[in-house]
């Protein structure tokens, strides 16, 4: 709760899986389906960090950060195969044209 007090000051909401002992709360067909493709996303994480190497905690300047950063992302953008997140058009509240 306290967590998720801070973040609201800052504009943030905190979507987390509702466990036995915690009330039930309403959520949004987005939240939802972002929280269903969570291990999707974690790999993506895990990639970026692993293969790409853009984890590093000793940059000696901020531009040696972003160069790690940007090049972390372009070769993750050019990986041939990677995990990706499908989503239809109902799941953002639309309806296809």
């Amino acid at each position: 709760k306290e967590l998720n007090e801070k973040l609201k000051e800052l504009d943030v909401d905190l979507i987390t899986t509702v466990r036995k002992n915690m009330k039930s709360k309403a959520m949004s067909a987005f939240d939802r389906a972002m929280l269903s493709k969570r291990y999707i996303i974690e790999t993506i994480n895990d990639q970026l960090k692993n293969i790409s190497q853009i984890e590093h905690s000793r940059h000696r300047s901020e531009t040696s950060f972003m160069l790690n950063l940007i090049s972390g992302i372009v070769a993750y953008c050019l990986k041939k195969q990677k995990p990706c997140i499908k989503l239809s058009a109902d799941v953002f509240g639309m309806m296809p044209d």
